[in-house]
């Protein structure tokens, strides 16, 4: 557990493969997705947060802060990682999608360990990178401020930019599946033995 690094799980995506749901909100096995990330975050950082931009008041019934993007034009994930590296009270912050209820146990110690002298580290399957899950330090957000103000989007492109390390997690790359419509939640349920719901 690294108690020095904040936790931010993304919600604030416009899920428009859910119908435009909220896909945190999204109930699998009678529990919101993003709680199953939740759960498998929680021993691996300290402080927690929720980045999302709609139904805040129910993420905060996680008893975790809820924090808005500081743009309201919903301009992708980087938006709401400048939220939470402007939030974050340690000096490294590390990043999940509430998609991703699978993602590696070591998934914080690995992209530590292996960042190097980067400020940045982002997951890869081996195969794909998964720039979602992400290591930053704060020092990045006016970097990351300035970067979206030009109009830009990409994040692959600004981890690029910030000379970010890539962490292979080669083999695992079932770990990574998001979760983007109710057949990938069936799915899902199916291979880890859940009843149907």
């Amino acid at each position: 557990m690294h108690e020095d690094i904040t936790g931010i799980i993304l919600a604030g995506g416009r899920a428009t493969r859910m119908g435009g749901e909220d896909k945190g909100l999204v109930q699998v096995a009678g529990i919101p997705l993003y709680k199953h990330v939740l759960t498998r975050l929680r021993p691996q950082v300290g402080p927690m947060a929720i980045s999302a931009n709609r139904n805040q008041a129910r993420y905060q019934e996680s008893g975790l802060p809820t924090i808005g993007d500081l743009t309201p034009d919903f301009p992708g994930p980087l938006a709401g990682i400048l939220a939470g590296l402007r939030y974050a009270t340690t000096e490294w912050v590390v990043f999940v999608p509430c998609d991703v209820p699978d993602f590696p146990t070591t998934l914080v110690e690995q992209l530590w360990q292996q960042k190097g002298r980067s400020l940045a580290a982002y997951a890869s399957d081996g195969e794909r990178a998964h720039p979602t899950l992400a290591l930053l330090h704060t020092s990045l957000a006016p970097k990351l401020a300035s970067y979206l103000a030009r109009g830009d989007r990409k994040l692959m492109l600004f981890l690029d930019a910030a000379g970010a390390h890539q962490v292979p997690f080669t083999g695992q790359q079932a770990a990574f599946h998001n979760l983007n419509t109710r057949e990938d939640c069936q799915r899902w349920l199916q291979e880890k033995g859940f009843p149907h719901e």
